[in-house]
């Protein structure tokens, strides 16, 4: 909880949301210091939240931006982050020699966001892009989803899948390009918290039937509550009722995506980790002749395109229409440009094999 908060008053000091006078540096009982604000302070100390909701409320805001900023701070946001088809050619010399390992995240990237979170299928066309894509590179996809459900939407058994951002990993159940051992794989770091997150999600069932619009997911190892039909006068009001039942819950903490609240477990563990876990399982870790691309369009897949700019190895894809700050080297605006881009990678490995 306290870490969402921290990382999100950083944001909110960059883009004016908060004054640097509104900060309080609080001391651990580790003696570090960070950024809290004065309400959070009081939110730790006396049980005050009013100023915390007002950060929450923000930080959803920011997190699901629904319309471009200036056209100066999108074209400088363009020159920073160029389109991954228009740059197709610089990122194959950039792969030049090395093993292409894909990872794709499933909403907004392989299908569209819609409004009905269970009505997300991905279409015929996009499906047999990454049925050619897998048969081309290793594949893997890392969603928030529960793994059993994104995989109900892909129907793709030659598949790597990680579910819950990372906490639920399977391999393939068939396809001869993949090491027998990879298709028994199966990592769940977070199983311990498998019962206070059902717990969480029948609370939050019960809790928010009375805000008009969100829904309530259960996947798994994580709980997400939709607030895309929710009206926006309303998002104090479901943030509110979150965090009546968060705050008895101090092992869970809060994180954002595109018009979504995530209650997950507090462990070290997110898409970054799970990209690492992957590689290492495909027998790549610390490999310098591997080349991982990360397509997300969400926040949290932030923490996989960080390791890749922290390690200099492969390259992110942010698929979005608007301005935001990332960690992703490229862009591409919808998933309609991922499938192209999938495609040219499939026309060019095919071409190089003589396919």
């Amino acid at each position: 909880m306290v870490r969402f908060i921290e990382e999100n008053i950083t944001k909110m000091l960059e883009t004016k949301v908060i004054s640097n006078s509104e900060v309080l540096y609080v001391g651990r009982d580790d003696g570090d210091t960070s950024p809290t604000t004065k309400v959070l302070h009081d939110f730790q100390i006396n049980g005050g939240g009013g100023g915390l909701i007002r950060s929450w409320v923000d930080s959803m805001r920011a997190c699901s931006p629904t319309r471009p900023k200036s056209f100066n701070s999108q074209s400088c946001w363009i020159k920073e982050h160029p389109s991954a088809l228009n740059m197709f050619e610089e990122i194959l010399n950039k792969s030049e020699g090395k093993q292409i390992v894909m990872f794709l995240d499933y909403d907004g990237t392989l299908s569209p966001i819609v409004d009905d979170p269970d009505r997300a299928f991905m279409s015929k066309k996009m499906r047999n892009t990454v049925r050619k894509l897998a048969k081309c590179f290793p594949t893997a996809i890392v969603s928030g989803r529960c793994r059993e459900k994104v995989s109900s939407f892909v129907k793709l058994t030659e598949l790597y899948y990680a579910g819950s951002h990372g906490m639920d990993i399977k391999g393939p159940e068939q396809g001869p390009k993949y090491k027998k051992e990879n298709q028994s794989l199966l990592c769940q770091p977070a199983t311990e918290f498998l019962p206070v997150i059902n717990e969480v999600y029948k609370k939050l069932l019960e809790k928010i039937k009375s805000i008009p619009g969100a829904k309530v997911e259960n996947n798994k190892f994580c709980a997400s509550v939709h607030f895309r039909c929710v009206e926006e006068n309303k998002w104090s009001d479901l943030a509110h009722q979150v965090r009546s039942i968060l705050k008895n819950y101090p092992k869970l903490m809060l994180t954002q995506g595109r018009k979504v609240l995530e209650i997950r477990p507090i462990i070290k563990w997110d898409k970054g980790k799970a990209l690492e876990f992957l590689l290492e399982s495909l027998g790549y870790n610390n490999c310098t002749d591997v080349f991982p691309i990360y397509i997300g369009d969400d926040r949290t897949d932030e923490d996989a395109f960080k390791i890749l700019r922290d390690k200099k190895q492969g390259l992110g894809i942010l698929v979005s229409k608007y301005a935001k700050e990332t960690n992703a080297s490229y862009s591409l605006q919808e998933p309609d440009e991922v499938m192209d881009f999938l495609e040219r990678l499939v026309d060019w490995k095919q071409l190089r094999c003589g396919a």
